[in-house]
């Protein structure tokens, strides 16, 4: 079955754009850098590096191969691939869970990416003048407690995603990371290179990359392997969907391993543009949404140019929110055009006009509906255990063993041209013996803790 509609990337380029921007999210650019100065420094980082080639990218890799070959949405594909290998087709669950995961993050990253737009806003404004600690902290309270507002720049964010969904592969998605993307990297780098002068850089060199291995114990590594397998965007289901897009001319492994190091790349530089502001302004590098919000806008407004800064760094978190976004609805809507034939312009609408029905309750889970839900455990608290400790984990570890144990070799050996016998038998025993018991480790980490 072929993509809907044919489409098909028009280049590498468009599609390592999109699948960047698709793996570089808002978590990944506060946490990975708070996680690795935590962990380790550069010690973290190296571990990291293992763990992302070991586990993140044979995974990526499978779930491209995987909607390459299927050519269809993670269920289709999933059930194609499994019919060719003579396999039941009840593995197209596997892409349903992958399909459900993109659903529910999307549900829940749409009210955090609208409380980007919302301090874009205020950054544009009015600025950050004379916030302080006190004053920060209630400024994100009132956010959070101002429902109406949340839902509208929530709206804001949903609508841009899905003008861009509605718009087609390449007149939607690919005009929109071709412009984005490089955008978001010259941001990332302007800023890195500002904050060299302005101080703290320094702190925040030693910060990342000091070695310090007395750090380094079981919770590091196993933190590691759940940042790498987490930060790369597997088995949500849109590295599938945008695999079945991936011509044959294009190698799946050449690409993934730019992905990843691109991935990466962006995490360690974003540290480059938060820490020095925190540490020349003797703040707390703590993580979270409040590092965002309501430790970095003290620091903007007590740095020279703090305003220009404020403006261009959410400008980039609201870049790197909307190009996930897009990647996690398209695989939504790809889903709803082949499975019920219907338009895309019209799938758009109805997939941006359910995940936000949803997203009123995960707004309200933010004040009224705080201590509202099953056995204390709100709207947004169940959805994210769901997807972080069951769909995410379980959705990978399946993938592995399809790859691995399920799928005929001779497919990926057709896949991978470009990987060699060398390649490819490092691959297939990464994908078998490595990959699931590290995913097992996560999950039973997940279930226990």
């Amino acid at each position: 079955m072929a993509a809907a509609g044919g489409a098909h990337w028009s280049s590498r380029f468009a599609f390592l754009m999109a699948s960047v921007g698709f793996a570089v999210g808002l978590g990944n650019i506060w946490r990975f850098p708070y996680v690795a100065g935590e962990n380790g420094g550069s010690a973290f980082v190296l571990i990291y590096l293992a763990c992302a080639f070991g586990i993140g990218v044979p995974i990526l890799m499978s779930e491209l191969m995987i909607g390459r070959r299927g050519q269809g949405n993670p269920v289709t594909a999933m059930a194609n691939v499994a019919v060719e290998s003579k396999r039941p087709r009840v593995w197209s669950g596997v892409g349903g869970l992958g399909l459900l995961a993109a659903y529910v993050i999307e549900i829940i990253y749409a009210g955090i990416v609208g409380w980007v737009l919302w301090y874009l806003y205020k950054a544009v404004t009015t600025g950050f003048i004379d916030v302080t600690a006190i004053s920060a902290q209630a400024e994100f309270e009132s956010v959070l407690a101002d429902t109406t507002g949340m839902l509208f720049w929530t709206l804001v964010g949903l609508a841009i995603t899905g003008l861009i969904i509605y718009s087609g592969l390449q007149g939607g998605i690919e005009r929109a990371v071709r412009v984005m993307m490089p955008l978001m990297f010259l941001l990332l780098l302007g800023l890195a290179i500002y904050n060299v002068f302005a101080g703290g850089f320094g702190e925040a060199i030693a910060w990342l990359f000091t070695p310090d291995f007395s750090r380094v114990d079981g919770e590091t590594v196993l933190a590691a392997i759940g940042q790498a397998f987490f930060s790369i965007g597997v088995a949500m289901g849109g590295m599938m969907t945008y695999g079945s897009y991936l011509p044959r001319s294009i190698s799946i492994s050449q690409s993934v391993f730019i992905i990843v190091i691109a991935d990466t790349g962006v995490a360690l530089l974003a540290g480059l543009v938060i820490f020095p502001a925190v540490f020349a302004n003797g703040l707390d590098p703590a993580g979270g949404p409040g590092l965002i919000f309501q430790t970095l806008p003290v620091a903007f407004a007590q740095m020279p140019g703090g305003y220009l800064f404020g403006v261009l760094f959410f400008l980039m978190l609201s870049v790197a929110g909307i190009t996930s976004m897009v990647g996690l609805l398209e695989t939504v809507n790809h889903w709803l055009e082949e499975r019920y034939s219907i338009p895309r312009h019209k799938t758009a609408i109805i997939s941006v006009g359910s995940i936000a029905f949803f997203c009123v309750f995960s707004l309200l889970s933010y004040n009224v509906l705080k201590d509202v839900g099953i056995a204390g455990v709100n709207f947004n608290a169940f959805l994210e255990y769901l997807y972080e400790n069951i769909l995410l984990p379980v959705g990978g570890l399946l993938i592995a063993i399809f790859a691995g144990w399920g799928m005929k070799r001779e497919f990926s050996r057709e896949e991978f041209t470009t990987l060699g016998p060398r390649g490819h038998a490092i691959w297939y025993f990464l994908i078998r013996f490595v990959v699931p018991p590290a995913l097992l480790i996560i999950i039973i980490r997940g279930v226990t803790e």
